[in-house]
């Protein structure tokens, strides 16, 4: 993250703290150069650790809840030598030390961040890419290429399946006796081959719901029943939740299957247009229908998790997709199948020459002029009532001479869901003022966008606001807007209905705030403000602030109304 490498350490023994309040995994970053210590050994090391970060406002993504299905009970980071303590262990760990060897021996071989990208693409080791070249990946809506999903997992077993086919009726059209069908044999070793896949990425929510997917296809194959329904998707998102529950609200899931849906309901009609296209061009149609469908159905998904949009991403698809599944994932496969003999070297060549073209396109489409727009974060009720009015839309939909008054009725429903998500969308307003969770910075929303207080502080919290705002800029841009005044410690900026807010920070900001608290002033400090008797103004310090944690407020005719990320009653002296 940020081109630092991150550890996650198990086992953990904290120096004064009892084995019961001690968590069970953490994770640090790593902020010097040093090597890393192989997967499964013991080491010693000073750190600095905290609890995993609550929502930088109210509304935000909330890393606590992933932490807690993960077992990460604090986060951090490092700036000591990490020592050994003990010889790396064996078991499971030796597995992961293999895909790390395969991944940095394709990391050697091609070299820099083409080979980067072709190592995540095999092994799922994402550490070598650098955050440049994710930005590029995001603002070309490239990406997905990066993350092992369906796609990947897809072409894998396609070539397989393709491959091992034609060799099997190959070798049964020179006259050996093989046992028929030959396809129900070359689903079965593509099956294994992607169960490997599935090894060598090294897991993760992901790749398991990939595979689940493909096992489910194949194994449709094997069992004479139809590989592509929706009923294939069902049984695939039932697996997954049943074994990672909180899936079902990540960005990942929902993009994943969205994109799979729409392809699938578009498969009858693609199948009833082919005909009457060329024979030439079916295979370009065919690419440039699936990219907009896709793009279509995970657009504002991906709009409403990350709050922006890639204007060109099917043009980037169109020129990357091809080039993944005709020479980057056979040449892997390839690699793989010859590197025991020593003969990867040809193959690794040719998909290095693939993740170059990729990067170029990424590089050329997220150049272009407004390649990336800012979207505003939607409420909280958007994408629920997105995703049940489009399942619902799926479930009553039929031909127009089978529908009946229950179908139609839900459909009336669906389309009423869906209105209601996108009027809550259009019409949401972002909040007055935030403040961070430690008061250590405030922002200001403007008719230029966010003003911030500060051009540094709270720098992780501040870019999130702007990225919820749908706004561009960096802190220090958003610092320069017109809106605050005073010097760098003492700032202050007039609110509608004759409000002002003043933040202070630095040694000595308590004492301030109790001199500067005055009625209809909301007074941010970033020491605790210790005041005698009725506090005239509306105070937050960081002892108030340690029980509403990051803060949202609105003005109303009646006043500011405050709202907390804590889950309880927000009680504030005013």
């Amino acid at each position: 993250g940020r081109d630092r490498m991150r550890l996650t350490l198990d086992g953990v023994v904290l120096h004064d703290l009892s084995p019961d309040r001690t968590p069970a995994r953490v994770r640090l970053s790593l902020m010097g150069d040093d090597a890393l210590p192989p997967l499964g050994q013991r080491v010693m090391l000073t750190g600095h650790l905290g609890p995993p970060p609550a929502p930088s406002s109210p509304g935000s993504f909330d890393f606590r809840m992933f932490a807690w299905f993960d077992g990460l009970g604090a986060v951090g980071y490092s700036r000591t030598p990490i020592m050994a303590v003990a010889p790396p262990q064996g078991g499971v760990w030796w597995a992961h030390r293999a895909r790390m060897s395969i991944s940095a021996a394709i990391q050697d071989r091609i070299g820099g961040q083409a080979g980067a990208v072709a190592s995540a693409l095999m092994t799922g080791d994402r550490s070598g890419i650098a955050e440049e070249t994710n930005e590029v990946m995001r603002a070309s809506n490239l990406y997905h290429i990066i993350s092992i999903s369906g796609l990947h997992m897809g072409m894998l077993a396609a070539f397989v399946y393709g491959a091992v086919r034609m060799v099997l009726v190959g070798v049964q059209g020179a006259g050996i006796g093989l046992a028929r069908p030959m396809h129900k044999w070359a689903a079965g070793i593509a099956l294994a081959a992607a169960a490997a896949y599935l090894w060598l990425s090294g897991g993760g929510v992901a790749t398991e719901r990939s595979f689940i997917m493909v096992a489910v296809m194949l194994g449709a194959i094997i069992a004479d029943r139809r590989a592509i329904s929706l009923r294939t998707v069902a049984l695939a998102a039932t697996i997954v939740l049943i074994y990672s529950p909180e899936a079902l609200v990540s960005a990942g899931f929902q993009m994943s299957f969205a994109a799979t849906i729409a392809l699938i309901l578009s498969y009858g009609p693609w199948a009833r247009m082919q005909p009457h296209v060329p024979w030439w061009a079916r295979p370009v149609a065919m690419l440039f229908l699936s990219s907009l469908i896709a793009g279509l159905a995970t657009s504002p998904i991906a709009a409403a998790h990350f709050n922006r949009m890639a204007h060109y991403g099917i043009v980037a698809n169109l020129l990357a997709v091809p080039v993944m599944g005709t020479l980057v994932m056979p040449a892997g496969v390839i690699a793989a199948i010859l590197a025991p003999l020593g003969l990867d070297a040809p193959a690794l060549w040719v998909m290095g020459i693939g993740t170059e073209w990729m990067l170029w396109v990424a590089r050329f489409v997220a150049g272009l002029g407004g390649a990336v727009t800012g979207i505003a974060k939607p409420p909280s009720a958007v994408l629920p009532l997105m995703g049940f009015g489009a399942t619902l839309a799926i479930l009553c939909w039929r031909p127009r001479g089978q529908r009946g008054t229950l179908r139609g009725a839900g459909l009336g429903a669906a389309l009423a869901m869906l209105t209601a998500a996108a009027l809550l969308w259009l019409t949401a307003t972002r909040p007055l003022l935030l403040v961070a969770p430690e008061a250590e910075a405030v922002g200001l929303m403007t008719p230029a966008g966010r003003a911030i207080s500060r051009p540094t502080g709270g720098s992780f919290v501040v870019s999130i606001w702007l990225q919820e705002d749908g706004d561009l800029a960096d802190q220090e841009q958003a610092a320069a807007r017109p809106a605050w005044s005073g010097d760098r410690r003492d700032r202050r900026a007039d609110l509608p209905q004759g409000w002002q807010v003043w933040h202070l920070t630095g040694k000595g900001s308590g004492n301030r705030a109790a001199e500067a608290c005055r009625p209809r002033r909301i007074v941010i400090a970033s020491e605790p403000a210790t005041l005698d008797g009725p506090v005239p103004c509306l105070l937050l310090d960081p002892r108030r602030l340690r029980d509403t944690g990051a803060v949202a407020i609105r003005m109303t005719a009646s006043g500011p109304v405050v709202t907390g990320t804590a889950p309880m009653p927000l009680t504030l002296e005013r």
